[in-house]
């Protein structure tokens, strides 16, 4: 491509969470001092505007591109649905979601050792979920990252939504196994609808969301370079 690059669009679900915010905003701020050269937009698929889809449109206005980095850890009705409409049939591309990726795995350790977690307790790794069981095959990627570093009990997986067995569920089987303490590591990127209810779920400590974290920017990055080049300008009928 020549010309500017395209427009960096980094897309999450939307909360009505004040910290959710802050937290989603901070990994845009990140990039934004990793790459000035860049222009950074933030939009949404869900409770907060602008909507993805308008964010494009401005962003391809004119002859520019776009690509669209989702800030969300797996697949979902949102990236199938919201993000590949917007870029359809436009000069923008969608890039792949954040998960999984080993930089999340050791995000992950650092806030289960913030809580406290112990070499005795289980963990349940909590998601959001989705009925795309892809989404559910990159969760367990996940747990089986942190399972190859983690010295500590059984990591299990729960899920918020869409697919089982539910954080709760989850909780109470590890405490049924034995566990004398069970830990949620929450794998949620920022606090919102889904870790309030993860908090609700029965465990005796559950780590914080995976964002604020600088680790985070050249996971965006690294999305947004592996989908520059298909953010070409659509042909003319």
């Amino acid at each position: 491509m020549t010309g500017a690059p395209p427009v960096l669009i980094g897309c999450s679900h939307g909360t009505d969470s004040v910290a959710g915010r802050v937290a989603i905003r901070s990994i845009l701020s990140a990039v934004r001092v990793a790459r000035p050269d860049l222009d950074v937009r933030e939009a949404f698929v869900d409770v907060q505007d602008p909507k993805v889809f308008d964010v494009v449109g401005d962003a391809v206005a004119g002859g520019g591109a776009a690509v669209v980095v989702p800030l969300l850890l797996s697949l979902g009705f949102h990236v199938r649905t919201d993000i590949m409409s917007a870029v359809l049939d436009r000069a923008a591309a969608a890039a792949d979601v954040l998960g999984p990726d080993p930089r999340l795995v050791e995000i992950l350790v650092d806030r289960l050792i913030a809580a406290g977690a112990g070499p005795n307790d289980a963990v349940v790794l909590a998601a959001a979920g989705s009925k795309d069981p892809r989404a559910a095959e990159a969760v367990e990627a996940v747990a089986a990252g942190l399972r190859a570093v983690w010295r500590g009990g059984p990591i299990t997986v729960g899920y918020g939504a869409g697919t089982t067995p539910r954080v709760p569920d989850a909780v109470a089987a590890a405490r049924a196994a034995g566990a004398p303490r069970v830990v949620v590591g929450s794998y949620l990127l920022a606090p919102g609808y889904f870790h309030d209810r993860v908090l609700e779920a029965g465990a005796d400590v559950v780590s914080a969301p995976l964002a604020p974290d600088d680790r985070l920017t050249p996971i965006v990055l690294d999305r947004y370079a592996a989908a520059t080049d298909r953010a070409v300008v659509a042909p003319e009928d």
